[in-house]
């Protein structure tokens, strides 16, 4: 007959210490499930998708924008799943639920071209998507330059409907526009940029420029 084993009072109280710890985390933990479920039926090929990133890269952008949208990427149907092309390093596709989930405090702001219905059409998409495929694997951008060599996020959807669909959602500003000498950004362009800093008219498409763009229109957000 096997003899029963005697669990050490010290022995369970960490035991049971350590599931409260769990079921505690775990419940603290924030659930994005429902947040892709509830975007899902709303959201459409060819919408932009914004949100505040946490990367260092944002706090640039912020300086630059004075906006807190720091990241946008496009939104695509393929193969069955809905996902977001976004110029990060490399260009690459990324799940909806993990895009949304992403952003400074879960948020997001889904936008659409007003006249989408008319404009983005199948074959409209269909390029797009084409071309957005295209570019996968790209490096990012760090020193945004406007060549196709590499990316940044807002550079990759301006050019995905200039090219794809012939729509302007906003008339490039250039470099100089920013003021890279004033003293908040003075440091940050020399540590960048060195001796090779862009041409002042070097056109730059910021995401706060395509979220203020008025062709387009609000569908959620959360």
């Amino acid at each position: 007959m096997l003899r029963e084993e005697k669990i050490s009072r010290p022995r369970f109280f960490l035991f049971f210490l350590t599931g409260l710890l769990l079921t505690v985390l775990l419940a603290a933990a924030p659930d994005r499930r429902p947040v892709a479920a509830a975007i899902a039926p709303e959201v459409r090929e060819g919408d932009i998708i914004f949100h505040a990133s946490t990367s260092s890269q944002s706090a640039l952008i912020r300086l630059l924008t004075r906006s807190p949208y720091t990241h946008c990427g496009l939104v695509m149907r393929h193969k069955g799943r809905w996902l977001v092309l976004e110029a990060v390093q490399p260009v690459k596709l990324t799940p909806l639920a993990a895009w949304t989930a992403r952003g400074a405090g879960g948020h997001y702001v889904l936008k659409r071209l007003k006249n989408a219905d008319a404009a983005l059409t199948p074959d409209v998409l269909e390029r797009m998507r084409r071309l957005g495929l295209g570019m996968l694997g790209r490096a990012y951008d760090r020193q945004f330059r406007w060549s196709d060599a590499k990316l940044y996020c807002s550079e990759l959807v301006w050019k995905l409907y200039r090219r794809g669909a012939g729509i302007t959602l906003c008339k490039p500003q250039h470099f100089r526009d920013f003021n890279p000498a004033r003293p908040s950004l003075a440091g940050e362009a020399a540590r960048r940029y060195g001796k090779n800093m862009p041409p002042p008219d070097e056109p730059v498409v910021t995401p706060a420029a395509l979220y203020d763009s008025p062709l387009l229109r609000i569908v959620r957000e959360e």
